[in-house]
């Protein structure tokens, strides 16, 4: 009775409004075009208006769509339909998370012994993490923090090398150029030994590796699979809903995690924006055993094949204390953003100081507010930021947030080097985030992420040390500087600001 009534309604209305509009569709095809575009934007401004999204969100998209009509219909089709996220993405949240609790379950006893090595305070942090992520905390796996493409790469070619397994790559962006043609050829070379080898990379932001890279790996016997292919991108769902993690699992007891695609740039090769200032992070032990989870879930999306058997989830134990590690997966199959509820925790348990490093600073009003009022409460908060775009539009949103930090007592610095792209956060000095999450509403409530959480690890004194070197080759911005930037720069900012919940 319902739909039937619904129905009745909706034919109704588009009767109403072709009768409205029948001048327009008598006029030829310019005008049948318009009424076309005209009825969409309505229908989709009450299809917005009917999701009881976020208010910030329904008024932008609604704002774009009225005074841009051709433009907001474009823009919505391409990163505003996030109406079936629920529904595309249920099914491999319920899996995942049957994976997780079957594979990392722990008895409660176990798990409290783990959290009281940490303390009340930092303690609840990792409880939070644990019932959003499904992933315990591990303090018998080693970290080494990798600085920039240099290291990374040669740890990861060095590793690459010694498997004798299975070696397990997932990326968002793989590229067929020096790096991308090395790397290549190690993974060729291994599965001519017999190591098995499964390569996921993200369909979008690897839309232009060749297909001729693809084939050599599968003509080799690799298995190479891309995530979420668009053939039409307009009218496909999955366009926006990017997987942008970076996973290395070696043999199940070597992993990596961090910032670094598989790029020349990443190594400071394109001339256009020189030095990459990035961080990666290398894992030996139990932890590998969750980062190797969170790819075999993800494989499993894809192909339907499951491995969740021993020989790819029982990595080396060395029983050696080693702090505190903890991964977890975010993406739009969580129906906690539990990434960005993690980083809201740490920000507000911060007792002495929040230290921010991100490449794309874009928060939402909870992550805004708390960076806000931790500083406010007297909070050592700092925030290291590029101070050359690689992407315009979020540049400037970002800078748009500047003055109501400054205002709070936020110390903001803008890297001088080269471009930053380290995704970081460090509090009080002990504990740490490592991984692909940026702080940006695209990482929080669309992308699929790993992040890597630390508790008074070597790697967390690491971090603590490049922050404070990178502040070295950083500029710290002044309110009262900042505020007499030109007229210009305040507009686009303003401008792109109101974007910033479609970036």
């Amino acid at each position: 009775m319902k739909n039937t009534v619904r129905v009745v309604l909706f034919l109704a209305v588009l009767s109403g409004l072709l009768f409205y509009f029948k001048d327009q569709l008598e006029s030829g095809i310019f005008g049948f075009l318009s009424v076309l575009i005209t009825l969409s934007v309505i229908f989709i401004g009450f299809v917005i208006f009917f999701e009881n999204r976020h208010p910030t969100q329904t008024l932008t998209w609604l704002v774009v769509l009225g005074s841009f009509p051709l433009i907001g219909f474009i823009f919505y089709l391409l990163f505003g339909r996030n109406y079936r996220k629920e529904r595309m993405f249920r099914k491999k949240y319920f899996l995942d998370k049957q994976a997780f609790l079957t594979v990392e379950g722990e008895d409660d006893l176990r798990s409290q012994e783990k959290l009281s090595l940490m303390g009340e305070h930092q303690g609840k942090l990792f409880k939070l993490a644990q019932k959003l992520g499904n992933s315990p905390i591990s303090f018998d796996t080693s970290t080494k923090v990798l600085t920039n493409g240099e290291e990374t790469f040669s740890h990861i070619t060095k590793q690459l090398k010694r498997a004798r397994h299975h070696i397990h790559l997932e990326y968002y962006i793989v590229r067929h150029d020096l790096i991308g043609q090395e790397i290549k050829e190690i993974l060729i070379q291994k599965a001519s030994e017999g190591v098995k080898i499964r390569f996921l990379f993200d369909a979008v932001g690897s839309w232009q590796l060749s297909k001729n890279y693809i084939n050599d790996l599968r003509n080799a016997g690799i298995e190479a699979v891309s995530f979420g292919p668009v053939k039409l991108p307009f009218l496909n769902n999955k366009f926006n809903f990017r997987n942008h993690r970076k996973i290395i699992v070696i043999d199940g007891t070597i992993g990596f995690v961090g910032g670094l695609n598989i790029g020349d740039e990443y190594l400071g090769r394109n001339e256009e924006i020189g030095f990459w200032r990035d961080t990666h992070l290398m894992l030996k032990g139990e932890a590998v055993r969750t980062l190797q989870l969170i790819f075999l879930q993800d494989w499993y999306y894809m192909t339907n094949h499951s491995f969740l058997t021993a020989e790819y989830l029982s990595p080396q134990l060395d029983n050696k204390r080693h702090g505190g590690v903890q991964l977890i997966a975010g993406g739009p199959d969580n129906e906690w953003s539990v990434i960005k509820n993690i980083f809201f925790s740490m920000i507000a348990s911060a007792e002495k100081s929040v230290w921010i490093a991100s490449p794309y600073f874009i928060p939402d009003e909870d992550i805004f507010s708390a960076i806000k009022v931790a500083a406010l409460s007297g909070v050592d908060v700092r925030l290291l930021v590029p101070n050359r775009p690689d992407k315009r539009i979020v540049f400037h949103a970002s800078r748009s947030y500047f003055p109501e930090l400054l205002e709070a007592g936020v110390k903001v610095y803008e890297y001088q080097r080269g471009f930053m792209h380290s995704k970081i956060i460090i509090v009080d000095n002990e504990l740490a985030s490592i991984g692909t999450s940026n702080m940006d509403m695209r990482s929080f409530h669309l992308n699929f992420e790993v992040n890597a959480f630390l508790f008074r690890t070597n790697s967390t004194e690491e971090l603590v040390e490049e922050y404070t070197n990178d502040l070295k080759y950083a500029r710290q911005l002044d309110l009262e500087t900042f505020q007499q930037r030109h007229i210009g720069f305040r507009i686009l900012e303003s401008t792109a600001r109101l974007l910033s919940p479609l970036l």
